[in-house]
């Protein structure tokens, strides 16, 4: 099994969806504290429906969002090395849920999904190598055409 992270900037609903399918992802993630967008087709109701409309299971995981001071402070300084250590310190403070996401993207072809296209910039990433360090699988990165593997979560194994 792998875990697959994915965010959706710059796509459709259909080409997101679509891409999915191409990696035979089976259940997502939302790794958003608030499933929330501006993005037609991508807040939570409708992102649900449109998931299982295409076969995918969709689960909201509000634990796994980044909490408000973390984001308020990244958003002062863009610093993604502090932004990284608190939201890494928070996720310390999270070993059921992480054991839970690893035990459950065992079991299914499983994808996080946030916003931020670049993964490099989104705490997606953190959360998929905390759950490969808590026993889940290897990490993929989608990009709209690519499959890219995280290299951290495979030295962290």
């Amino acid at each position: 099994m792998t875990l697959f992270t994915f965010g959706y900037e710059g796509l459709s609903i259909d080409r997101f969806i679509a891409r999915l399918q191409r990696a035979n992802v089976r259940t997502v993630f939302d790794v958003r504290q608030l499933p929330l967008s501006r993005k037609k087709g991508f807040s939570k109701t409708a992102f649900g429906i449109a998931l299982h409309t295409a076969g995918i299971v969709y689960a909201h995981m509000p634990v796994f969002g980044c909490p408000r001071p973390i984001r308020d402070q990244y958003k002062i300084d863009q610093n993604w090395t502090r932004y990284a250590r608190a939201f890494n310190a928070y996720l310390d403070l999270q070993p059921d849920a992480l054991a839970e996401l690893a035990n459950l993207a065992r079991e299914t072809s499983a994808c996080l999904v946030c916003f931020e296209a670049d993964f490099n910039f989104c705490h997606r990433s953190l959360v998929a190598r905390a759950a490969a360090r808590a026993g889940g699988p290897g990490v993929i990165h989608l990009t709209a055409t690519a499959e890219i593997v995280d290299l951290v979560s495979r030295a962290a194994a």
